[in-house]
């Protein structure tokens, strides 16, 4: 099973000239995501009591998703307006604090299933943010015992406020990271969090060298590249299709990953570091497709494991 925790929030996305509420969130993307890909999953998160609260649990577990370690509070849902440029590439605000996402604390994370890989993904909540962003880092940084742990930093501006400036939260980052097994990120994200380093490939190499087994990087229409602590370097070409705007692109490429990975038994940092090239290659090339399909659709709506391929 694959444990992913986080936020669940609805996305308020422009149509035809209205706001439509849409489920979304990264963790919550990528679980959806999973279950559509036939894997075993459970969101860790907390989900409101209100009417999107119970859409978004519906959701769910419509999608085989379990929500037994998913706390429900009476507080309101967490909203984000998204704004899409002429290219469809989204930027967010949040209406975050006093919200059903931003109220679990270490207190109510629940204990792991023994056999479960755990993934966290960020966004409006940062690895900063008290209480919720903060029970997370620590849950990676020493709840994870032998099972397999990854991260998406997931960079957004609001963060960088959450922990007082970007230099502060690239550091909060970078403990974590050390601490994480795989991390998937996108080139933009290493640039924001480390502007002075002199271009995304110098933090990834470090965060490479650091303590995770293997570093992910997407970039957007030129593909991923997977970055090993030993200086080994695994690359695929980006994949052409017709974009109709990029929302969830990227925790639909986690969810292909991670996905490829427990199907091939990977689920501890040994089995990680065992993978070969040509093994490395292949998860990359599923997870590039997953994200490529969820491109040619509105808003976040992954592919299932029989559009996918092997």
């Amino acid at each position: 099973m694959i444990v992913v925790a986080g936020e669940a929030l609805v996305d308020l996305a422009p149509r035809e000239g209205l706001l439509l509420p849409l489920p979304g969130g990264s963790p919550y993307n990528v679980a959806v995501g999973l279950g559509r890909l036939g894997r075993a999953t459970s969101y860790l998160g907390g989900l409101s009591t209100d009417a999107f609260g119970q859409r978004m649990a519906d959701r769910l577990a419509a999608e085989s998703v379990d929500l037994s370690l998913s706390p429900r509070f009476a507080a309101p849902t967490t909203l984000a307006v998204v704004h899409l440029d002429e290219a469809g590439r989204a930027t967010y605000g949040f209406y975050l604090e006093g919200t059903a996402a931003a109220l679990v604390d270490g207190q109510q994370l629940p204990a792991l299933p023994a056999d479960a890989s755990l993934h966290v993904s960020l966004g409006a909540i940062g690895f900063a943010h008290a209480p919720t962003g903060r029970a997370l880092a620590a849950l990676l940084e020493h709840g994870a015992g032998g099972r397999l742990t990854s991260l998406d930093p997931n960079v957004r501006p609001l963060v960088f406020e959450q922990a007082g400036g970007v230099e502060a939260y690239a550091r909060v980052i970078d403990r974590v990271v050390a601490a994480t097994d795989l991390i998937k990120v996108s080139d933009e994200d290493l640039e924001q969090l480390h502007p002075e380093a002199g271009g995304w490939h110098a933090v990834a190499s470090r965060w490479a060298a650091s303590g995770p087994t293997l570093v992910v990087v997407t970039r957007g229409p030129d593909g991923a590249v997977a970055l090993s602590p030993d200086g080994r370097e695994v690359e695929v070409p980006g994949e052409d299709v017709e974009v109709v705007d990029t929302v969830g692109a990227g925790d639909a490429f986690t969810s292909g990953l991670l996905a490829w990975l427990d199907r091939e038994g990977v689920g501890d940092r040994a089995a990680l570091a065992g993978l070969d090239d040509g093994h490395l290659e292949a998860a990359l090339r599923y997870a590039r497709r997953v994200a490529a399909i969820t491109c040619t659709r509105a808003g976040s709506d992954p592919p299932r494991v029989d559009e996918v391929g092997s």
